[in-house]
């Protein structure tokens, strides 16, 4: 398949047996026991080979495991579009001076929404969008996101993924803190300031249009609710965040090789846009200057599933992996293009899983460290050991990604 989108890559193609036979005949018990049980454990796996041409041009060939794009909670795998959309309304908008490093202050103006003047995690104690995306992208920080989130509003994030052609996607609340469905229409007022200058004033927004699944999307045997009670029944995921996984590799792809893409599906980013994702996006915290984490905390490989988050493993320095992963309700994502600069190898792989032994959703037990994790490192070393062993007629040329 050359320069088509992923989602017709999955559908028009019979991979599931080769996918699932590859990683079965080679599978600890553990693995094999997800693999006969994809029903429960939600499992979906997207592989995605890259074959260069002479020119280095990628042409890209999809292989899919399990159900196409049943519902699983996206997490914080939905930073990565509010991060690129954010990028792109500060080019639409063409104020002099408004760029990611301006100084970014935000107001409130509705209930439970917070003031932020200062960020502790910057050098300068000064909040930016620039501040913001490093630390998405490195550590997930979920205030970060917020912050993105409010910058966006509702309506502008929703309606430019529809009109991109991302149809199922939509991003609806906050993270962390608790609000309601009203109170998450709602988004801040902000200013930006350029040396001590107001710049720019974005008012309040409020998102006038509905963004809820027209059907109840029903989770586990018991929930607990917004108020820690423990209640009978599932969690109905209808008011959430969706990103389907096949779009998610489809955005990935927009961003990491956006002429591979239909151009509606691509974003209006500038070539330092795409230097800036690309480094922070591929960073390790301990790599990190401004700002700096707590080791013990954030670990190296804390952000990255496949292959090293289960052992918390060091990652070789010729090892790139540009992703976004998330972590919640008993759901694990991870959207990744993985690059091995010394052996000249590349693909890309997408999965998600649910882990949550007991039934009971959100109540913060879940089986990541024992179930989920390990899935990750197992089908990523797969995936990896088979593409170190694939001939390849045109080896890959990566200087585009250096940061």
């Amino acid at each position: 398949m050359v320069g088509s989108g992923i989602n017709n890559a999955v559908l028009s193609q019979t991979k599931e047996s080769w996918l699932y036979t590859k990683l079965d005949n080679q599978a600890s018990p553990a693995l094999k026991d997800i693999l006969t049980d994809p029903d429960q454990y939600r499992v979906q796996v997207i592989y995605t080979r890259i074959d260069r041409d002479k020119n280095n041009k990628p042409h890209f060939t999809s292989y899919r495991l399990f159900k196409k794009d049943s519902y699983f909670y996206p997490a914080s795998t939905v930073k990565l579009p509010t991060v690129l959309l954010a990028l792109e309304k500060l080019n639409e908008l063409h104020v002099a001076g408004l760029d990611i490093h301006a100084t970014m202050i935000t107001d409130s103006a509705f209930t439970h929404q917070l003031k932020i003047s200062k960020d502790s995690s910057a050098v300068d104690m000064k909040p930016s969008i620039a501040q913001y995306i490093k630390k998405i992208f490195i550590v997930s920080d979920n205030d970060a996101y917020n912050r993105l989130y409010e910058f966006d509003g509702q309506q502008y994030l929703n309606e430019k993924l529809q009109a991109k052609g991302y149809k199922d996607t939509r991003i609806v609340h906050r993270f962390q803190y608790p609000m309601t469905e009203e109170e998450n229409k709602h988004t801040n007022p902000i200013l930006f300031y350029k040396n001590d200058q107001l710049i720019y004033k974005q008012p309040a927004a409020y998102n006038t249009k509905a963004n809820a699944s027209p059907d109840p999307i029903l989770i586990g045997n018991k929930h607990v609710d917004a108020n820690e009670v423990l209640k009978d029944g599932p969690m109905d995921f209808s008011h959430k965040n969706n990103f389907p996984l096949s779009e998610q590799q489809t955005m990935l792809r927009a961003v990491m090789f956006p002429e591979s893409v239909a151009k509606k599906k691509r974003f209006n980013l500038t070539r330092d846009d795409y230097s800036f994702v690309y480094k922070y996006m591929s960073m390790m915290p301990g790599e990190s200057e401004d700002p700096k984490f707590d080791k013990k905390e954030f670990f190296d490989t804390y952000a990255k599933f496949f292959i090293y988050r289960a052992d918390k493993k060091q990652k070789p320095d010729y090892m790139r992996i540009f992703s976004k992963a998330g972590w919640s309700h008993g759901f694990l994502t991870d959207n990744a293009y993985i690059v091995d600069t010394k052996n000249k190898v590349e693909f890309m792989v997408s999965a998600t899983i649910y882990v949550n032994s007991d039934g009971i959703v959100n109540d913060d037990k879940y089986d990541y460290d024992e179930k989920g994790y390990p899935f990750f490192k197992e089908v990523g070393e797969m995936l990896y050991q088979h593409e170190l062993k694939r001939e390849r007629k045109f080896k890959p040329d990566f200087r585009k990604f250096n940061p």
